[in-house]
């Protein structure tokens, strides 16, 4: 078995490619972005709406993040993906950049580093299925929702039934509803340890060639940034950021919505219903929306 080096302060450029598991379990809202200027090369986009509460989904979609979520769940979510990821790829980080990447998410969520070797050396006994499910929400909101699980029948017949009793229902065509983007989630102050400005990300995302910026906060009220890329740009951009004096806590794909769905009060409560019953379903990995 591989043995996990002891943790690091900043990421090392590592690219996932199951997409970026639940980097923070949480909900998965991706607000309009407000372009401020153009470049030769990209276009930079910044968002700080997820701070400033500004409209009633930007204030509740946090509700059923880790604090909130019995620990036991998530690591038994990360341990599947540990395993997966092992089964997929082999049980050396060095040489598995999908494992990599959810080794950062089990440092971040405080996962005990014996119970992460212990994940890696049980991978044998995996028997997992990769899967994702589209479905259509209240007011016309999309989910796209992965799934890791043992058996795909239990598991669809208990979506269904999530879906039946909280608003939702198995659509088609979800999927175009989302685009695949490399992101790179950084902290908030560089390796020196001060603070960095929306502004000083902006300058830092053109030049390592960043697409879009996000100021986001998470579930344990840390604000961070967000830089989003091209999937193929991924593992540049984040070595960049690194050489430019950023801290990256974790890099990876995710589905980012190019559609939006503007919802009234009633229901984004609906939503949320929805949302906390598919993060709550053990098989369930990560809960990606376009509610704006």
């Amino acid at each position: 078995m591989y043995c996990l080096p002891d943790w690091e302060v900043c990421g090392q450029s590592k690219v996932m490619s199951v997409g970026c598991i639940y980097t923070r379990l949480s909900l998965l809202l991706r607000p309009p972005r407000l372009m401020l200027f153009h470049h030769p090369s990209c276009a930079i986009h910044a968002s700080s709406a997820t701070l400033a509460g500004h409209n009633k989904w930007s204030k509740v979609r946090h509700i059923k993040g880790p604090k909130d979520i019995a620990r036991s769940l998530v690591f038994q979510k990360l341990t599947m993906m540990i395993r997966f990821a092992v089964r997929e790829g082999g049980p050396n980080p060095h040489l598995n950049t999908n494992l990599a990447n959810i080794i950062e998410v089990c440092r971040r969520k405080n996962m005990p580093k014996n119970s992460i070797e212990t994940a890696i050396s049980g991978a044998e006994k995996m028997k997992s299925i990769y899967h994702f499910c589209s479905i259509r929400g209240p007011g016309g909101s999309s989910f796209y929702v992965e799934i890791l699980t043992d058996n795909l029948k239990r598991t669809s017949n208990e979506i269904r039934h999530l879906l039946n009793k909280n608003g939702g229902s198995i659509a088609e065509g979800i999927h175009n509803h989302f685009e695949k983007k490399g992101v790179v989630i950084v902290s908030k102050e560089d390796k020196s340890g001060s603070p960095v400005s929306l502004d000083q990300a902006l300058d830092l995302a053109i030049e390592a060639g960043a697409e879009d910026v996000q100021e986001e906060e998470e579930e344990d009220e840390k604000v961070v940034f967000r830089f989003i890329s091209s999937v193929s740009t991924l593992h540049q951009v984040r070595e960049k950021l690194e050489s430019l004096g950023l801290c990256s806590l974790s890099a990876g794909l995710e589905f980012i919505p190019i559609v939006h769905a503007q919802l009234s009060d009633p229901e984004i409560e609906m939503a949320v219903r929805l949302l906390e019953a598919l993060e709550d379903h053990v098989d369930v990995v990560r809960v990606y929306n376009n509610i704006a």
